[in-house]
Parts: structure tokens; sequence; C-alpha cells
């Protein structure tokens, strides 16, 4: 009987250590799609370090202390904040870079990220859609250079793919293709899925902003346009009462022309840019949505021709950047 208990004591304190390390440590994650790429691919499994941005606390409003703030360009795994589940804990799980910092001036040129008027470099392995004129295009190419994404357009020799600028460069020496270009977004062309959907705000994948992220008690002017930019900041993640009439607003029972925000907020794209639900789609992600650092890939595999698995040895234990 001795034995059993002390087993049984083992085991649970095992299984104490385990749990607290998955709820305030660590926590693994299997990259499930393409947003990332090519800094992360589906069959990636990362290792994300919860005490970085502090560790919440299950069914709480209380964060451990962090042990560093967010940087830009940090790769951040944070609850999807359009989801409608009933608690933040309950949400998906997303994962993306982050561009832009409380109280950072974001606006995006022709692809180009610029920060406070500053101009970004793109991430070492960042992607984005061509149209390729080419007579000849095999698959045994398209694996050769590790092109995942795309296709054959209307036109049989037009071809739309996702590349990385390197591929790109070595796909234009290939005799068979034609030419390479970048696919044309209008700088004022209204694509009504980018946020916050509203006319007013004619931006595009290619083109968004100038817009300032939303900064833990700083005031801002509402008016019949911005308060597109904020109304889910006010009523859904920080909980207030709110209507709109016109140009009036009223917040918990007052009627006001403006709004203090309570919590942080973060700008968050992917690295394969034509090619990710991020920010320029549903927003901000708030603060208390943010889950910890995307620190390293522990593991990879990936699905054969005769999707059979095999380990991709190169990323393993690769640092993420």
């Amino acid at each position: 009987m001795k034995h059993l208990k002390d087993w049984l004591k083992a085991l649970l304190i095992a299984f104490t250590i385990v749990v607290v390390i998955k709820v305030f440590v660590f926590e693994i994650f299997t990259i499930p799609t393409s947003s990332m790429e090519k800094t992360l691919i589906p069959g990636d499994l990362i290792l994300v370090n919860k005490l970085s941005y502090g560790s919440a606390v299950p069914y709480t409003n209380y964060k451990l202390p962090a042990l560093t703030s967010i940087n830009r360009n940090d790769v951040v795994v944070f609850f999807y904040p359009m989801d409608e589940a009933k608690s933040i804990s309950e949400k998906s799980y997303y994962i993306k870079r982050c561009v832009a910092l409380p109280g950072d001036t974001l606006e995006i040129k022709n692809k180009l990220v610029y920060i406070n008027n500053t101009k970004q470099d793109f991430p070492a392995f960042a992607q984005f859609n061509y149209n390729v004129l080419s007579e000849i295009l095999s698959e045994d190419t398209l694996r050769k250079y590790e092109i995942n994404e795309g296709g054959k357009s209307f036109d049989s020799q037009l071809w739309q793919l996702t590349m990385t600028e390197k591929t790109k460069a070595l796909l234009e020496k290939l005799p068979y293709i034609k030419s390479i270009k970048d696919i044309d977004i209008p700088s004022n062309a209204y694509a009504d899925y980018i946020f916050p959907y509203h006319e007013f705000y004619r931006w595009n994948i290619n083109y968004y902003g100038k817009i300032v992220i939303p900064k833990k008690g700083t005031t801002v002017e509402l008016d019949s346009n911005n308060i597109f930019l904020y109304e889910r900041i006010i009523s859904t993640y920080e909980k207030n009462s709110f209507e709109k009439f016109e140009s009036k607003f009223i917040i918990n029972g007052d009627t006001t022309n403006a709004y203090t925000f309570k919590m942080d907020y973060y700008f968050m794209m992917g690295d394969n840019r034509h090619n990710s639900s991020d920010s320029r789609f549903w927003g901000f992600a708030p603060e208390n949505h943010i889950v910890g650092k995307a620190q390293y890939i522990l593991f990879s595999l990936q699905k054969t021709i005769d999707k059979a698995s095999s380990v991709r040895w190169m990323r393993i234990f690769k640092s993420i950047k």
C-alpha cells in the first residue's frame, strides 16, 4: 500500500509540473497553414515561450510579469480576436509577425511597410504573389524551387505563383520564363474585405493606412469615419456598452466624442504577405489576446508525393527569426 501511495504521489507531482509548464511556461504548436511561409511552414512543430510577454492566469484577467516586451518583428502566438468564443482562452490560436507596436504609425505602400514614416525591411523569407509568363512550367520545377502555392490561370502560359524574392530571381534566369511581374493593385482600389470595411478607407492588401495603432492611455477624438476603426475595441475588447446615432456616440450611458484606450494593441502580418489573414483583414490584436513568443522549431514533417510523411531534418531545432 505504501508503494502505491508513493507512486500516486509521484504521478500527481509529475502531472502538476506538466500542467504548470503548459499553462505558464511553454506551449507546443503545430503550424497548420502557409500564412507564415517560408519562415514557418505547415508541419513545423514549434516551441512558444509564454513567459516572454507574461503568462495569463486561467479564468482571470491577470497576467504574470513579462520577461520582455513585444518588439517589432517578433513572431507572436495570440488568440484570434474575431472568434466569438465565450472566453479568450477558448479562441483559436494564430501566429503572425508583429510589425507595429502601440502608438506606432503604420502605412503600407506598394507592399512596403512604413513605421513612423521609416521603410521597414521585409522578413528574410517574405513571400508575395507574382504573375509568371512561361510556355512550360512543370511540377518538378515548382517542387525544385519549393513553390507550394498558386497555379495556372485562364491563359495557358500565365501562372500566378507565390514565392520569395530569392526564388523569383532564380526563376527569372530560366530560359523558358518570359517574365515575372508584380500583381498590379491600384493604390486607391477599395477592397471591402479589408479592415475597417468602409469606403472612406479605400485600402487594399498592398496599400493600407496611414493608421495609428491604439495605445493604452491614449485618447482619440471620435467621428463618423474613425468609429469604424475603434468600435470593436470599445464594445467588444474593452467591454463598454456602446451606441451610435449619426455622429453622436453613447459609451456606458454617456454621450461623448472621445475615448481613452484601456489596453495596448498590435498590428500583425504574416510573412506570406498575399496569403495571410492578418491585421489588414481583421484589425488590431489586443494585449490580453497575446499568448507568447515563437522561439524554436522543434520538429518538422512534410507529406511526400505518395502522401507518406518525411522529416525535414534541416528545420529541427531551428531558431525562429
